[in-house]
């Protein structure tokens, strides 16, 4: 079934994270989350602060942490999230360490997301594995600490890896989390044909920074 414009921009966290983004990329993000009613914006912690004050409760901010190659040690993460909450954010994306991925840490990665999930409380926890680093066997041991640590989502990517997302990793997902998580696709996600496939592929939330302007040109119904 053909979804809607409007339908899909409902589930885009839309998003700009290009370091050199300046207050008026971020203001031009803001209204036109605003005007066409997506999930969120997606934008560097450093302008949460400012964006509240300017919008208050009309869209919900969403932030990255860890972002965006995963590394930093947990106590940073925790400090990131406590500080984007005060600043009032609503959705943290947090950046698994693949280090200890690949070191076979599994445990250690679960307790990272289960300790960044506490300090969420209500607020909601994406969880980036970043899988053009994985094998398939390590994706669905992430499939198992996302879930067992009580994260809200797992998502793909960053978009700052050497791929994105894909039909195959988010089939993956679906056939390994558990029932209370959700999927989010992000990166290389360039045309309203990808956008609606990910949601029919059952992505609850798709990340993306050009689905607004791609809906923009074909008018959103």
């Amino acid at each position: 079934m053909e979804l809607k414009n409007s339908e899909m921009l409902a589930k885009v966290d839309h998003t700009q994270l290009k370091a050199y983004a300046a207050w008026e990329d971020i203001r031009k993000l803001c209204e036109e989350a605003i005007a066409y009613h997506t999930a969120s914006v997606c934008v560097p912690p450093s302008y949460i602060e400012r964006i509240h004050a300017a919008y208050g409760d009309r869209l919900t901010i969403c932030t990255v942490v860890g972002f965006p190659l995963g590394y930093s040690v947990t106590e940073a993460k925790l400090a990131e999230v406590e500080q984007a909450l005060k600043d009032g954010c609503d959705e943290i994306d947090m950046v698994i360490n693949i280090g200890d991925v690949k070191n076979g840490s599994f445990d250690k990665v679960e307790e990272e997301i289960r300790r960044i999930k506490e300090a969420c409380g209500s607020h909601i926890l994406k969880v980036i594995v970043e899988t053009c680093y994985l094998t398939r066997e390590e994706k669905i041991a992430l499939c198992k600490a996302v879930t067992n640590a009580g994260a809200d989502y797992i998502k793909t990517s960053t978009g700052f890896g050497t791929e994105g997302a894909c039909r195959e990793d988010v089939e993956l997902f679906r056939e390994h989390i558990g029932p209370d998580v959700k999927i989010k696709a992000a990166g290389g996600i360039s045309t309203l044909e990808d956008l609606e496939q990910f949601i029919h592929l059952g992505c609850d939330r798709v990340g993306t920074s050009r689905a607004v302007g791609l809906c923009k040109d074909k008018g959103c119904e």
